[in-house]
């Protein structure tokens, strides 16, 4: 590269660093006050509107309720023929608030698009921040991928918090069911005989996946919870629900296993005399399709921050979490690497983890994870490697 053109990159890079850094306290913030108020999934209109608000107000043009979604958003800073684009999740759990980390994914996303407006002119980019709703289970980016989002992007991105860090995204392919058994309530003690037990078809189909498992490949995950066992102990139960997950390392080979994990449900129906109702609650999760060229150049940045790679493969293993972003990769270039919280044995979906996405390490987490990925933005967009 001539030094002249090293220079140029050299001076965007830094003047990108210098915005995380005068952003960094406005950054937390916006971190801490979702982390506050975790929402679920379809229905984050406070997180939607913060993060609409902060890009507002910093000369992103705004989108609300894209695509005619009402929490999800889309923000656009720049005229360049070179499109960026990066993911913000703000979906909590049930019950665990933001026990995955999406606060720090929202801020870091953040981060990144801020730094990137300020050299977006010079550098010939179009900055494109998408709010993308409930990403837990409910398929988010899938639904705006229907209708037509993230079409023709030269790179899409995103960095999740997890335990360590690790680079490359591996998830699995999952396919989110709701599981519905229908019987008869009957007394228990004075009329059994009238009943049709819609909790014993549970167990039954959960005893059939248990047994099943000996017979699974390596790479399968096949597990749920049961939402609604019955009403009364003395009272044979007419409804029972629950919500299960079917896991494999594509959409092939997740599509064969879920014709054995339904015969499995199918078995309890079958046993007891219940109706058995299979709903799903979104589309599949793909697998990912890493732009390697873009991850290697990430991992450079992230290295020179001071992240490390070196952890143990068995303390890395959150890159195997499925995500709706590997919807994204089949169609546009993208990576999605975890960027670490130094808390492990604590991980994603755990009380203590949700505790860990405030502080310190996850304020480092979004320092680091918006510098690397503006940096990464840069090098691949603009085809120059310092």
């Amino acid at each position: 590269m001539p030094d002249s053109q090293l220079a140029s990159l050299h001076a965007l890079h830094q003047q990108a660093r210098d915005v995380v850094t005068q952003r960094f306290e406005e950054l937390v913030a916006f971190s801490e006050l979702l982390h506050a108020n975790p929402e679920l999934g379809w229905a984050e209109h406070q997180a939607a509107e913060w993060t609409a608000q902060l890009l507002e107000g910093s000369g992103f043009t705004v989108e609300r309720g894209y695509l005619g979604f009402p929490t999800a958003i889309r923000a656009v800073y720049g005229t360049g023929a070179k499109r960026v684009g990066l993911m913000a999740e703000y979906d909590a759990l049930p019950g665990l608030g933001h026990a995955c980390g999406h606060n720090i994914i929202s801020a870091t996303s953040v981060g990144a698009a801020l730094a990137l407006a300020a050299v977006a002119d010079e550098a010939g980019l179009s900055v494109e921040l998408y709010g993308t709703p409930a990403e837990e289970g409910g398929g988010g980016k899938i639904e705006l991928l229907k209708r037509g989002a993230f079409a023709g992007l030269d790179l899409a991105m995103m960095a999740h918090p997890g335990p360590v860090d690790s680079a490359e995204a591996n998830p699995y392919a999952v396919a989110h069911q709701h599981i519905e058994y229908q019987g008869h309530s009957a007394h228990a003690a004075a009329y059994p005989e009238q009943g049709i037990n819609a909790n014993d078809a549970f167990i039954v189909a959960q005893v059939a996946l248990g047994l099943m498992r000996q017979q699974l490949p390596a790479g399968v995950r096949v597990h749920g919870i049961q939402t609604n066992g019955g009403q009364a102990p003395n009272a044979i139960p007419e409804k029972t629900e629950g919500r299960w997950y079917v896991r494999a390392e594509n959409l092939v080979e997740l599509q064969k296993i879920e014709k054995k994990v339904r015969r499995c449900f199918e078995a309890g129906a079958h046993a007891t005399g219940a109706t058995l109702t299979i709903t799903p609650e979104s589309e599949p999760y793909s697998e990912f399709r890493t732009d390697y060229r873009a991850l290697e150049i990430y991992r450079r940045h992230a290295i020179a921050l001071g992240r490390r790679f070196d952890a143990p493969a068995e303390h890395a293993t959150m890159n195997r979490a499925s995500t709706d972003m590997g919807n994204v990769s089949q169609i546009v270039p993208a990576i999605h690497p975890y960027i670490g919280l130094n808390c492990y044995p604590v991980s994603n979906h755990q009380p203590a983890f949700e505790a860990h996405c405030v502080g310190t390490a996850a304020n480092q987490a979004i320092r680091d994870g918006a510098t690397a990925l503006a940096a990464t933005a840069l090098d691949y967009l603009t085809g120059m490697n310092p």
